[in-house]
């Protein structure tokens, strides 16, 4: 056996790896505004010897950020940066370095918008369909969210768990593209959310109505208690947003 054979699938793990630290790098100095359409974008050359890495790995991480609306290709001007209004929003990639911003009000709004849209209907469609393991998971979660209030579990993990075991549960294969997105969302919000509300985790009593009318099969009480859920955390970020807005001024 040739000794590159055995190699060769390490070599490919380095250059995934390494491809991967430079998407990462870059997606977040574009998206964090370091490298604008105004700055510019650098050459290949620089970041070859920025990142140590040969041009058919850096290429590979410009094409991958290009992939996700960051940058263009454009003849005689090179690589630049796109606007936002380009960039693929619903890339979990792109969101969690959108998170890497300064704290914005209207960004949260926004997800718990996009949430409001998504989640109510997850849960009907999980009250309709979901099969057994899956409404096991979604029992175990609200079976931690209940330890979490005891201090025996991660309040931040088990809600995001439900939120995820719910999405699942639709069976609706675009919904459940969103399960990823769903949780970067989580993960920025909820300790928001909870601050704005003057408490330390969600409510498990408020979030065990939407699992017990998934279980019991009633999609209409499913729905409307998940977009209760969501709109009570909608209605604390716009009167937060309310108040800085008029602090503003």
């Amino acid at each position: 056996m040739d000794i590159s054979d055995t190699l060769s699938p390490t070599r490919e793990d380095g250059s995934r790896n390494i491809t991967r630290h430079i998407v990462n790098d870059l997606g977040q100095a574009i998206v964090t505004e370091r490298f604008t359409a105004a700055t510019g974008f650098p050459v290949e050359a620089r970041l070859c010897e920025q990142y140590g890495a040969s041009r058919p790995i850096v290429r590979e991480a410009v094409k991958m950020l290009t992939a996700k609306g960051l940058l263009r290709a454009r003849q005689r001007a090179g690589t630049v940066v796109q606007p936002e209004d380009s960039w693929n929003l619903l890339d979990p990639d792109v969101l969690r370095w959108l998170l890497k911003r300064t704290f914005s009000i209207d960004l949260l709004i926004a997800f718990t918008e996009m949430r409001m849209a998504i989640e109510p209907r997850a849960a009907g469609l999980a009250a309709n369909g979901a099969t057994g393991v899956q409404r096991s998971a979604i029992g175990d979660a609200i079976d931690r969210m209940f330890r979490a209030e005891r201090g025996d579990d991660d309040p931040l993990e088990a809600d995001i768990a439900f939120h995820r075991a719910v999405i699942e549960a639709s069976n609706n294969r675009f919904m459940r593209q969103f399960t990823d997105l769903s949780e970067a969302t989580l993960r920025f919000s909820i300790g928001r959310t909870n601050e704005y509300a003057g408490v330390s985790r969600a409510s498990a009593v408020d979030h065990e109505r939407v699992a017990s009318a998934i279980m019991k099969g009633d999609a209409l009480a499913a729905s409307t208690s998940m977009s209760k859920l969501i709109e009570g955390a909608l209605n604390l970020l716009l009167q937060a947003g309310n108040h800085t807005l008029k602090q503003s001024f």
